[in-house]
């Protein structure tokens, strides 16, 4: 049967063929519904099925759709993880299968750590450092130069804490789990205190049998701690621990599968977190809140941002179609502390105008800096909750990394250099032959 003409001219054998909801949701890694919503929002147009039963979608516009949104089911020889942690879908994501927002609400960092690490819910848990892995990660911090970062300060921290554990190479489950708990409270217990930040000895309260984000606020602000900000901080500790592979996820799971002990694995990780596009882009968002706050408008600030082809920080997400589910819980906390108002404010601003240019929503990135601008954190303190928290999906992941073939992430480079045989090569400043 010969091919009947098509619109503009062409026949449906040169017109690329549409396809259904359900090879449209499979090229787009989702589930149908979320097909229909894509179409809801307007991200999507649909045509009616010849006869009248379902719909059709453009190709070229469901490609499109897959590379804004990074969602696209794996094609074949693709590296895939099969991965009983975190499941991010149709907006939302879950840890263990539970609702993580739901679980970072009700529970504070420790439990929900426990939960990604065993399945179990131990309520109360508390992590503590031990004296001599303390002391050591404290001394190695000291030593560093003033300008140091707190992602410096982690890393050697890490290390240093290494060191005085002998049983680090032990790695059964037990055995990685007894150094997780007291690897975190030990990053945490490094870091100096912020600066102006009362000590100790001059009245301030002893963190140390506290939860977590209590030991941490200290080394984040001089601002004495009141429970609804150290509520907030307990908050985005928990909804940061992990988030399906990101980079640096990817980078400890590397390094797991090689059977480096967890201190390693976590070294592995930070190195990835520190650059601008991961766990550092808080304070690009929380220079820019700052900036909107001084200028009284966000229309400028995103103005600049877009004359000097700097993207805005704090906004969109290739794993969301709206709004950050991460930022949509810290925004509803932060709403309810009163000096949280301004950085808020300044935040929605800066989305609303950004709309006007781009459907893009706010992200975790833009919450953190609410919360570090509000509460008179240094720019890097994003940084400092997404390092610290993030430590414990790290481990996560290397507890199932450890138990899949060694080595199992050997991918094959494609050569593109020249052909051999190729001339030695010539010492420079000398004439060749």
């Amino acid at each position: 049967m010969k091919d009947q003409a098509a619109p503009g001219g062409g026949t449906e054998a040169t017109s690329p063929r549409r396809l259904s909801t359900r090879e449209a949701a499979e090229r787009l890694g989702v589930k149908p519904e979320t097909v229909y919503a894509y179409v809801s929002r307007g991200q999507l147009s649909s045509s009616r099925a010849p006869g009248g039963r379902g719909s059709t979608f453009d190709t070229a516009e469901i490609d499109a759709l897959a590379r804004r949104t990074g969602r696209r089911a794996p094609a074949p020889g693709d590296l895939v993880f099969r991965t009983g942690i975190t499941l991010i879908e149709d907006d939302r994501y879950y840890f263990r299968g539970v609702d993580a927002t739901e679980l970072a609400r009700q529970y504070a960092y420790e439990e929900v750590a426990e939960w990604l690490w065993t399945g179990e819910l131990r309520p109360g848990i508390r992590f503590t450092a031990p004296a001599e892995a303390l002391a050591a990660a404290r001394r190695a911090v000291d030593a560093l130069p003033a300008h140091s970062g707190s992602t410096d300060r982690l890393r050697v921290a890490v290390v240093a804490a290494a060191t005085t554990d002998p049983l680090r190479f032990d790695l059964s489950r037990e055995a990685v789990l007894a150094a997780a708990r007291s690897l975190v409270p030990t990053l945490v217990g490094a870091l100096p205190m912020a600066a102006d930040a009362p000590s100790a000895a001059e009245g301030a309260p002893d963190a140390s049998g506290a939860g977590l984000a209590r030991q941490l606020w200290p080394k984040l602000t001089a601002r004495p701690a009141d429970e609804p900000s150290v509520a907030v901080l307990d908050t985005a500790l928990a909804l940061l621990i992990d988030h399906d592979l990101a980079a640096s996820t990817l980078a400890a799971r590397v390094a797991a599968s090689a059977h480096a002990h967890p201190y390693a694995v976590v070294s592995a990780g930070l190195g990835v977190l520190e650059g601008p596009l991961h766990g550092a882009a808080s304070g690009l968002a929380h220079r820019m809140l700052t900036e909107v706050l001084e200028r009284g408008s966000a229309a400028p600030v995103v103005a600049d941002h877009l004359r000097t082809g700097r993207r805005v920080p704090g906004l969109g997400h290739r794993l969301y179609t709206s709004e950050d589910p991460r930022a949509r819980t810290l925004f509803a906390l932060l709403a309810e502390m009163p000096q949280a108002a301004g950085a808020l404010a300044a935040a929605r601003d800066v989305v609303t105008t950004m709309a006007r240019h781009a459907p893009l929503h706010a992200n975790v990135d833009l919450a953190l800096a609410v919360l570090s601008v509000s509460c008179g954190m240094p720019a890097e303190a994003g940084e400092t909750v997404f390092a610290v928290s993030r430590t414990a999906g790290w481990i996560a992941h290397a507890l199932e990394e450890y138990g899949e073939r060694p080595l199992r992430m050997r991918p094959s480079g494609q050569y593109g250099g020249p052909r051999p045989p190729q001339p030695l090569p010539v010492p420079s400043g000398e004439p060749s032959q």
